[in-house]
C-alpha cells in the first residue's frame, strides 16, 4: 500500500522543494501536497500568474528524489457565504485541482461547504454541496483529478465543544458523494474527524465501502481537539481502523495528516520525528496488506 503524508508543516518549515526532499529521504512512497498558503499568502507561487512552471519545478524535484505525489488538498474553508468572496475561493481551488495535476496528483481532497450552522442548517448545505461538488466535475474531467469530499466538525462557541458539521455521519457522506452522481467525485475519510464526531470507525468505513472511499487522512486525538498528532499518541483505536479497512478491501493510499506531532519538535529534531511518523504509517499501511 502507498504510504503518504502532507507537506503542509514541511513546506512552511523548509520550504515546499525541499520538503518534498525531506518526505522521499525519510522513506515515503509518496507526498500529499498541501495548497493551504493559498488564502493566506497573496505572494505564494500558486497565487501567480507562473504557477504552472512551479508546479512544473516542484514535480521534478519530485521526480529526482524518486518520490510521486499522489494526493493533493486544497485551500479551506470553501466558502464563507459572501458571494464575492466564495467566487474567489472557487477559483483558487480549480487552480489548485489544475496544480495537482500538473505534480501527478490523482485525488485533491475539497472541503465541503460548511460555513452555515450545522444543526438548523444541514438540508440547506447538502443541496449547496450538491451544486458545488457538481460544478467541479467538468474541471476534474478537464484536470483527469478527482475531487474528494472530507467529513468535517464544527465548533459550538458557547459551549466550547466540537459538536456535527457535514458528513460528520457516514449516512448523510454517502448521500454527498451519490448526488453528485459522477466517478470523479469520491471520499477521503478524516480518521481524527470521525472521533471527534463520536462516530464509530469501523461502522463508518464499512458504511463508505469501497467505491465511495478511495482516500483517508490519518491522525489521533483525544476525542475532544483536532490534534492532528501521530497515529498510537492518544486515544483513537488503529486496530479498528485496519480491520474495517480489510474487511471492505480498501484499494486507495494510506495517507497521514498529522503534522502537529512534527510541529511539537525543534528545527534539528524534526527529521528524526520524521523518521519515527514514517515508520509508524510503515507499520499501519502494512497491517492493513496482512491476511
Amino acid at each position: 500500500m502507498i504510504l503518504s503524508t502532507q507537506t503542509d508543516f514541511l513546506g512552511r518549515a523548509y520550504g515546499e522543494a525541499e520538503a518534498i526532499r525531506m518526505l522521499a529521504k525519510a522513506g515515503f512512497d509518496a507526498y500529499d501536497f498541501s495548497f493551504f498558503p493559498m488564502f493566506e499568502n497573496p505572494e505564494y507561487p500558486i497565487n501567480g500568474p507562473d504557477f504552472r512552471e512551479y508546479a512544473q519545478s516542484l514535480r521534478a524535484v519530485a521526480e529526482e528524489a524518486g518520490i510521486a505525489c499522489n494526493q493533493a488538498h486544497a485551500p479551506f474553508a470553501s466558502s464563507t457565504g459572501d458571494p464575492e468572496d466564495d467566487d474567489r475561493r472557487f477559483k483558487a481551488i480549480v487552480r489548485s485541482m489544475e496544480a495537482a495535476s500538473i505534480l501527478g496528483a490523482k485525488v485533491i481532497v475539497v472541503h465541503p461547504k460548511h460555513h452555515l450552522p450545522y444543526i438548523t442548517h444541514a438540508a440547506e448545505l447538502q443541496k449547496m454541496n450538491e451544486e458545488f461538488y457538481k460544478r467541479l466535475v467538468p474541471y476534474c474531467e478537464k484536470f483527469g483529478v478527482k475531487a474528494a469530499c472530507e467529513n468535517m466538525w464544527q465548533e459550538n462557541p458557547v459551549a466550547n465543544r466540537i459538536i456535527d458539521s457535514a458528513c460528520s455521519r457516514p449516512q448523510e457522506f454517502c448521500a454527498y458523494i451519490d448526488q453528485a452522481d459522477s466517478p470523479w467525485i469520491t471520499g477521503c475519510l478524516d480518521v481524527g474527524h470521525t472521533a471527534l464526531t463520536d462516530e464509530d470507525l469501523g461502522g463508518f468505513i464499512r458504511a463508505m465501502g469501497p467505491k465511495r472511499l478511495q482516500a483517508l487522512h490519518v491522525h489521533d486525538n483525544d476525542f475532544l481537539e483536532d490534534s492532528h498528532t501521530m497515529p498510537f499518541t492518544c486515544k483513537i483505536d488503529f486496530s479498528a481502523l485496519v480491520t474495517a479497512l480489510k474487511e471492505i478491501g480498501y484499494e486507495g493510499d494510506f495517507t497521514l495528516e498529522a503534522d502537529h506531532f512534527l510541529e511539537k519538535f525543534p528545527l534539528p529534531l524534526v527529521p528524526d520525528a520524521l523518521a519515527l511518523l514514517y515508520k509508524t504509517g510503515r507499520f499501519l499501511a502494512d497491517q492493513c496488506e496482512r491476511p
